[in-house]
């Protein structure tokens, strides 16, 4: 499963083994749990009769049942994020529907629990013998002092064992292979929600939001007061605002390797390789983490991870600060557009509550042609159609539009309409190559019509298509590409500098010349000095901090990772010393960012659509400013 991940070498596999025989001895505790109260509570006679025999098959049989399918089911799931179940196996759950349905797309679901169902009968039936009774038991009393000894070795084992105590090698995956997934499940559970000032490296409070302040601040930035734990700035700019429209498409899964620009040799993206050399190219640009809410939260917000659930999902999460904000003080109608059902993580509600009009498979005419759907959403292509009825309507109504796409097709299984694509239907490879094709078919749709000039087309990625490296955060999982695109506004370049997906939407509002009051942690790239460059990939409880050629991975337990890491494997070399200034600031991001969602101040405040002025004839334009033609 894990191929080259884990080196041959007996101390790496002595350790899986023997670390997860452990963790396999610690889950037999739990899962054993009904038999123990079975042969505790069922009384001798009924236990020795034929009833009682063929009740201790099937709760036997049951038992068996179950954890070959958690073993079936880990096995897709490694091969699908390259780890035991973790937090997402847990969050996967509120949504059956499109799990359910995305694994019955995916696989031959009847026919392998056909297969279990075999396999269970021919074991129960070949070890039948072991479960009968030999005897007339044990009396109630002493089956009791048994279940007394379970129990405080189960409240033992729940408090004391840790699904992180196995992470002592240097390798990510013989760390996983070294749990236990039904013990991982829900020790993911227990820590869906984590608390960065309990569980993180902090610095003195003060001191988090003062080094944060410094390193937000910018040439056009001026914050509106001395109030160390205030971020709102004002960004200026010279000359008038263009109000344009602003089309965002954030592509499901699409990983910057997917592409020749980056090496790939299958020819899968020629219209998006084309488009690198119409556009405003950003060629080192790294994403938020690993899921779609991760990228939304970032687009939306432009703001660090925070850990455990995205905000997209979490409680309290309306009328944050976010950019559909800072469009709708200028007039524009600013909607979230969805090919599949926006309740899935929350979207919906998260949307309509922070600026944004969401759009769904609910607001698909009935009468409207539907090239292909899956469990997930319509195919692109269905998706772009809802999205330009979007556009010409607001057009329609005098206002400029901001839009945010969110696509679906480049998601397991791959299923893509017909004749579109030369590549096999329902493989990785079909999808990406429709991701490209229904994209060009987008912008050739667009434009016909009026508004295409003044519109310009942000594309990027949520996240990349897979999340498995040898390393806790590998830092190639979270390459991602980014164009702009708006022939007759911006020139054609290719940008090289890092850059964070937090940044993508701030230097979009710096390209359009928009004046006006910031709480954004990202910030627009052309006016940060260099060497301010840095990123933020994370897990849902690692915390990453890109700077340079140094990444430094913030862990619970107050731990801490610190790495040159390679930019084409994931590997990473360990930096000792550390560079304390780094840990400094990921911690100082990180802390002051968890903190402010904690105590609610993320919001937007009533002075936050107060007109800005532009800057003055005279006042100098800040350095590296890019202007729109």
């Amino acid at each position: 499963m894990s191929g080259s991940g884990v080196p041959h070498s007996l101390l790496y596999w002595g350790y899986a083994f023997g670390v997860g025989f452990v963790y396999d001895l610690v889950t037999f505790v739990f899962v054993a749990w009904p038999l123990v109260l079975f042969l505790w509570l069922m009384p001798r006679r009924a236990y020795v009769s034929r009833a009682g025999q063929w009740a201790l098959y099937i709760i036997g049989a049951a038992l068996l049942y179950w954890l070959m399918f958690v073993g079936a089911s880990e096995l897709v799931f490694w091969n699908e994020f390259g780890t035991r179940f973790n937090f997402i196996a847990v969050d996967y759950l509120v949504y059956t529907t499109e799990v359910i349905g995305n694994i019955r797309e995916s696989y031959p679901i009847g026919k392998w629990l056909s297969l279990l169902a075999l396999a269970v009968l021919v074991i129960v039936f070949v070890t039948r013998r072991g479960l009968r009774t030999q005897d007339g038991g044990t009396r109630f009393l002493q089956r009791g002092k048994v279940v007394l000894v379970w129990l405080l070795a189960t409240v033992v084992l729940a408090i004391g064992v840790k699904g992180t105590l196995k992470d002592r090698t240097d390798n990510t995956f013989v760390n996983e292979l070294s749990g236990n997934g039904i013990f991982e499940f829900f020790a993911a559970f227990r820590s869906s929600h984590l608390d960065y000032s309990r569980f993180y490296l902090t610095l003195p409070e003060e001191q988090a939001y003062r080094d944060v302040r410094a390193m937000l601040k910018t040439p056009e930035a001026t914050f509106i007061n001395d109030d160390p734990y205030d971020l709102t700035r004002e960004i200026r700019h010279a000359g008038p605002e263009k109000h344009l429209n602003v089309v965002l498409i954030s592509i499901e899964s699409f990983s910057a390797d997917f592409m020749k620009t980056f090496g790939d040799d299958r020819g899968i993206t020629p219209n998006l390789d084309a488009l690198v050399n119409d556009s405003l190219f950003f060629d080192n640009l790294y994403a938020n983490g690993t899921r779609t809410v991760r990228g939304l939260e970032a687009l939306s917000l432009a703001i660090p991870p925070t850990p455990g659930d995205s905000l997209v999902k979490a409680h309290n999460n309306e009328n944050l600060f976010s950019v559909a904000n800072v469009f709708n003080d200028r007039g524009y109608q600013s909607d979230f557009v969805y090919g599949g059902y926006g309740y899935f993580d929350n979207m919906n509600y998260f949307f309509n509550h922070n600026g944004y009009r969401a759009v769904d498979r609910n607001d698909i005419p009935k009468d409207a042609v539907i090239h292909h759907e899956n469990v997930w959403g319509v195919a692109d292509e269905d998706l772009y159609t809802l999205a330009l009825g979007q556009m010409d309507s607001i057009h329609k109504d005098g206002k400029p539009f901001f839009l945010h796409i969110m696509t679906t097709s480049n998601h397991r299984p791959f299923t893509v309409p017909a004749n579109r694509v030369p590549q096999k239907n329902g493989t990785r490879e079909a999808a990406v190559a429709y991701t490209d094709w229904s994209i060009a078919d987008f912008i050739k749709r667009a434009r016909e019509k009026p508004y295409f000039d003044d519109t310009i087309f942000v594309i990027t990625a949520d996240h990349c298509a897979s999340s498995a490296g040898r390393t806790s955060v590998p830092i190639n999982r979270y390459h991602i590409p980014l164009w702009i695109f708006a022939p007759k506004h911006i020139e054609p370049q290719r940008i090289h500098r890092q850059m964070s997906q937090i940044d993508i939407m701030p230097t979009v509002l710096g390209l359009l010349n928009f004046s006006y009051r910031s709480r954004f942690f990202g910030y627009d790239i052309f006016q940060a000095e260099p060497g301010r460059e840095r990123a933020f990939p994370a897990t849902y409880e690692k915390l990453g901090f890109l700077q340079g050629d140094v990444l430094t991975v913030l862990e619970p337990q107050r731990k801490l990772e610190q790495m040159k890491p390679d930019f084409e494997t994931g590997d990473g070399t360990p930096v000792k010393p550390v560079d304390q200034a780094q840990v400094d600031q990921a911690t100082a991001y990180y802390q002051v960012a968890a903190n402010l969602y904690k105590t609610q101040r993320l919001g937007k405040r009533p002075d936050d659509n107060t007109p800005v002025k532009p800057l003055e004839n005279g006042e100098p334009a800040p350095a590296g400013s890019v202007v729109l033609h």
